[in-house]
Parts: C-alpha cells; sequence; structure tokens
C-alpha cells in the first residue's frame, strides 16, 4: 500500500513538473567549468564499490533515447555511453574520482526517471525521445570521439579517469520509496541547497536545502552582469507580457522576499510581481540569488549573482569539496539527496 501511495504521489509531482523536464531544465548543463583545464595527472586510486541493497526492479533500462537539440534527430544510446559521456561533458576531468561517481549515480538517475516518465507520458516536443541533450555542444553528455578531439594528447588519460569512475558505479541509482528519484543538480549554490518548491512549485522530499558552504569558493560562485536602461527594458518587456516600468528605472526591479537559501523568491518588476526565477530567466542569469543595483548618473544597472544554476539537488562544486575532504561518493549523495538510497540494478 505505501508503494502505491508514494508512486501516486510521484505522478503528481510528475505533471507539475513536465514542462520542465520536457525543457530540460533539470539537468545541469550550466557548469561553466564543463570545458574545464585538465588537471587531473596520476592513477586512479583503487577503490571498492559500496555495498548497496539490490532490488528486482522492472524498470531496468538498456538504451536510452534522447532528442540531440542541435540536429533535432532521436538518438539511440546504450546507458553505459551515456553515463560515462554524462560526467565527462558535466564536470572538469581535474574532478576527484569521487565527486566523478557521484555525477554519474546523478545522471544516470535523472536520465532513468525521465525514461520511465516519458514513456509512460510521451511529450510530443520529444518526438518520441526520452529526455533532450546536446552533444554537439558537450551539454548533457559528450561523445567520446568529441571529448578525444577536445583534449588532444591528454585525452587518453582523461578518458580512462572519467570512464573509470563511471564504471564503477554504473549498475547503482538512487531511490526513495522503491522509486528512482529525480536526481536534478546543478554547479554551485549560494551557499546553502535550494528547495524544489522554490524552483518548481513542487514539493519533493529527497530535494531539500541542506549546507554547501564550500560553493561560494567555486570559480563561478559569483557573477555580475550589467545592463543599459535600454538594455534592460527591452529584456523585461519581452519576458512579461503588459508589463509597465514607470519611469524611474531605480524602481524598475524591487525584491520582496527570498527563500531561506536566500534565492530571490518574489520580486516587483514595474507594475507586476514575478519571480525571481523568471527574472533569472528573462535577465539570462546564472542564479536566482541576486541583487540589483542601478547608477543614475551612468544609467547602468549592475546585477550580481551568487551560485550557478537553479540550486537544488546535487551541487557539482560542493561535491568536489566533499570528495577532497574525504567523504565517498555515497556519502556526497546522501547529503544532497535527503533520505534517498542507493540501490543495484544488477
Amino acid at each position: 500500500m505505501r508503494r502505491r501511495i508514494w508512486a501516486a504521489v510521484l505522478f503528481c509531482i510528475a505533471a507539475l513538473l513536465l514542462p520542465a523536464i520536457a525543457a530540460g531544465a533539470f539537468s545541469a548543463g550550466e557548469n561553466p567549468e564543463s570545458e574545464g583545464a585538465l588537471g587531473w595527472v596520476g592513477e586512479l586510486p583503487d577503490a571498492e564499490p559500496a555495498s548497496v541493497p539490490t532490488v528486482k526492479a522492472d524498470w531496468d533500462i538498456e538504451t536510452f533515447r534522447i532528442l540531440n537539440s542541435a540536429t533535432g534527430e532521436v538518438e539511440t544510446i546504450p546507458v553505459r555511453d551515456y553515463v560515462r559521456g554524462a560526467v565527462a561533458a558535466e564536470l572538469p576531468v581535474s574532478f576527484h574520482p569521487e565527486a566523478m561517481k557521484a555525477q554519474a549515480v546523478a545522471s544516470h538517475t535523472w536520465a532513468l526517471y525521465n525514461a520511465r516518465l516519458h514513456r509512460e507520458t510521451p511529450d510530443p516536443e520529444l518526438d518520441g525521445a526520452d529526455f533532450a541533450a546536446d552533444p554537439d555542444n558537450f551539454k548533457g553528455y559528450a561523445r567520446e570521439e568529441d571529448f578525444f578531439a577536445r583534449y588532444g594528447e591528454d585525452a587518453a588519460a582523461a578518458w580512462e579517469k572519467v570512464t573509470a569512475a563511471a564504471d564503477n558505479v554504473l549498475d547503482q541509482v538512487l531511490t526513495y520509496e522503491g522509486e528512482p528519484i529525480l536526481a536534478v543538480y546543478h554547479s554551485c549554490s549560494a551557499g546553502t541547497t535550494e528547495a524544489a518548491e522554490n524552483v518548481w512549485q513542487a514539493s519533493v522530499p529527497y530535494l531539500v536545502p541542506v549546507d554547501s558552504p564550500s560553493d561560494r569558493d567555486a570559480p563561478a560562485a559569483e557573477g555580475t552582469a550589467e545592463f543599459t536602461e535600454e538594455e534592460m527594458r527591452t529584456a523585461l518587456t519581452a519576458a512579461f507580457d503588459g508589463l509597465i516600468l514607470g519611469e524611474n528605472p531605480a524602481l524598475w526591479l524591487s525584491p520582496i522576499s527570498y527563500t531561506d537559501s536566500g534565492y530571490v523568491l518574489d520580486i516587483k518588476v514595474g507594475n507586476q510581481t514575478v519571480t525571481g526565477k523568471e527574472v533569472r530567466a528573462a535577465l539570462d542569469l546564472r542564479s536566482a540569488c541576486f541583487s540589483v543595483e542601478y547608477d543614475p548618473e551612468s544609467g547602468v544597472f549592475t546585477v550580481r549573482t551568487v551560485g550557478y544554476g537553479h540550486g537544488v539537488g546535487l551541487s557539482q562544486y560542493g561535491a568536489e569539496a566533499m570528495a577532497e575532504d574525504g567523504f565517498t561518493y555515497d556519502e556526497i549523495l546522501s547529503h544532497y539527496y535527503t533520505g534517498a538510497v542507493l540501490a543495484s540494478l544488477s
């Protein structure tokens, strides 16, 4: 009975989140260091896989159907190739193997969740695919041949590191009440990860705020974007129908409330009240944790952001910091996905 009740809850969550899932909103895809410098040198340390319960799952999948957003073609990819490619695309190759393992499990679980959802409830925009990605531009996952072309003479050692980490946990996924979780991830938070309901209007028990203080030291933890009055007016009026900004630019953007994690929840934009998430999209900001300053002399808006991405679930740079501090991939995943349990597909 408990399993059936939770399945119904998952269906309701999926119904609320379906538009964002179809649009690829839950893939990280925002990591500015995914093309990072090749900083790893040496042998991959030996590591025994964590002991996890084996489940007899009726949702074991051998291939994923991926809509290539660059070409519009649906490509069928073996699970192993996808998981390896996801780690290769989403993380700098300098990252610790334990952080790579955590990313591999998260990417595998995220893909499995989407495959189950869209095979049961197809989305016309996906054209029969499980989810969308852009391997041509290293977004979502990368092909082996493209990886070697990018890293040149250093590619063989880097690929060995990436694939060893991914293969080590290939049979493992994260579950909650026996079901694969929506294992979303992002580059770095504002110091505390965000609650799912503050981003997608649906509460998810394993996607709740957790401390991730090292995120503030990530390479892209802080960002600045500048807009002229005309640029700001154009961006905002294009995003919000019926918007009236008024004559005083200093009053165009006024945050009203913040989430417990420090992200802008509601903000007054001219004559409308919208969400911080919507302003982030309108201005193409790194994060919804932002502040706005207006200089009347220059007529320039300065928007300062903290964090990179939606802030929900696994922080990639937080995972790296934990790995460097000696935490294992299962401990990292347990920290960022509250109450989720590792399970084996074997």
